[in-house]
């Protein structure tokens, strides 16, 4: 075994889920002694810790682990850790045979392959469930409530990497999220490859509705943001979860994939649920939760989609007014059922995602219209971008950029104007503290 009380740099690639392991590991190599540091330059080890999801991420990522490995490899201990550990561990191994890898079940012992004077692969092996961060980002804590997913959809390289749905007890998350609020927490994000799933595995069996009313019955001032959900575990409790949204501590919001708005490509990307499925959900939900923000996501030019499977996906959009959509063109991935297929050509994909880029911007702006002249509260949450000014909250997780440089208003509630608005964000004037 090699010293401890090094200095640990982690860098954070993909999805929420990826961020509270990240969070993860920094807080058991904290408790272990060592020093988690904000630069490669200072650091003893360097941890990537990666992603897969998208060919274009991973991509970036490969590009960044050449550099890291080229700048720092003769004279700092590198670890490869994240779902690319899982999926690709030969290529990898190719690309820095030095290095330690270590996959998102095997997080648990990082400090094991920190602290090694040998490379470690861990790569087998079952999530611990029995632990859980207690990190923040400033007031912001991501609580991983469950690992893996019981879909099985064509494109996805993720179930390979996250093969088994494993849920954190309730209890767990419950007393972490208490301890977190303690420490200052102020918006608690419940994170999952697919939260609507939650608690399925469990025994006896939970779902996703009665633990967020359970943590939003914890003493404190803090919001809760629940994480992606998949249509049909929203589905299977939707009276529940509608009545869990109207809590006065949970964000007037839901981040819902639909992937595709034609039932032919949904049924080709092995979806399990239809356009109708989706559409019912939307209407009910904005029905009954006054001025929710829906998010979505869809694929552009996966295998099957032609040129009617895509109007169906604008016209949905439009149909139902989504607040906020995030587009990603069909990549092809290893090891996936849709990489067999024959696939949509690029220029077309380019084409689709161009098209479809500026309909979300013509729609978001119009729904981000109807809030000028407004007067809200907001949760401050954070800087702004590149340090300028601040970011908030609106009851609804509407980002709201204030005018103001005043670090002592992160974490708390204010009262603004909104003066002016993008398709992506409001922008306002901070009237009342």
């Amino acid at each position: 075994m090699i010293k401890k009380d090094m200095r640990i740099y982690i860098e954070t690639y993909g999805c929420t889920l990826n961020r509270a392991d990240s969070n993860l590991m920094s807080s058991l190599l904290k408790a272990r002694g060592h020093e988690v540091v904000g630069n490669p330059d200072d650091a003893d080890v360097i941890i990537v810790n990666t992603c897969t999801v998208r060919k274009d991420t991973e991509l970036r990522v490969i590009k960044r682990i050449k550099t890291l490995s080229k700048l720092y490899g003769s004279r700092r201990k590198i670890i490869i850790a994240g779902c690319m550990v899982r999926t690709q561990p030969f290529t990898l191994k190719r690309l820095v045979p030095n290095a330690s890898l270590i996959s998102p079940q095997n997080l648990h012992r990082v400090c094991e392959v920190v602290e090694s004077s040998i490379p470690k692969y861990i790569i087998l092996g079952e999530r611990d469930t029995s632990r859980l961060p207690l990190s923040l980002e400033g007031i912001i804590a991501y609580v991983p409530i469950a690992e893996g997913c019981l879909g099985n959809c064509s494109f996805c390289i993720t179930k390979i990497a996250r093969r088994r749905l494993m849920s954190y007890k309730p209890e767990l998350i419950i007393k972490t999220v208490s301890k977190l609020v303690k420490a200052g927490a102020k918006e608690i994000d419940l994170t999952a490859q697919d939260t609507g799933v939650y608690g399925v595995d469990l025994n006896p069996k939970w779902n996703l509705s009665r633990l967020v009313m359970e943590v939003a019955n914890i003493e404190g001032d803090f919001m809760i943001r629940v994480g992606m959900a998949n249509p049909k575990g929203i589905l299977n409790q939707l009276d529940e979860f509608i009545e869990v949204l109207k809590y006065p501590k949970v964000f007037k919001f839901v981040h819902i994939p639909l992937q595709s708005g034609d039932n032919k490509v949904l049924k080709v990307m092995n979806r399990d649920y239809t356009v109708d499925d989706f559409r019912y959900l939307v209407k009910e939900i904005k029905r009954k939760v006054p001025n929710v923000v829906i998010a979505t996501d869809l694929i552009v030019g996966h295998p099957g989609e032609d040129e009617e499977a895509f109007m169906n996906t604008v016209n949905i959009l439009k149909e139902l007014m989504i607040d906020r959509v995030h587009i990603a063109q069909y990549s092809i991935r290893p090891r996936t059922l849709s990489a067999a297929l024959p696939q949509v050509p690029e220029h077309i994909k380019k084409e689709r995602s161009i098209y479809l880029t500026k309909l979300i911007e013509e729609l978001g702006s119009q729904i981000n219209k109807e809030y000028l002249g407004s007067i809200s509260k907001v949760l401050v949450v954070k800087r702004g971008f590149r340090g300028k000014g601040l970011i908030g909250k609106l009851f609804n997780y509407k980002s709201v950029v204030l005018n103001i440089d005043n670090d002592e208003l992160i974490g708390k509630w204010v009262w603004v104007r909104i003066k002016d608005y993008t398709f992506y964000d409001l922008r306002a004037e901070v009237i009342r503290v």
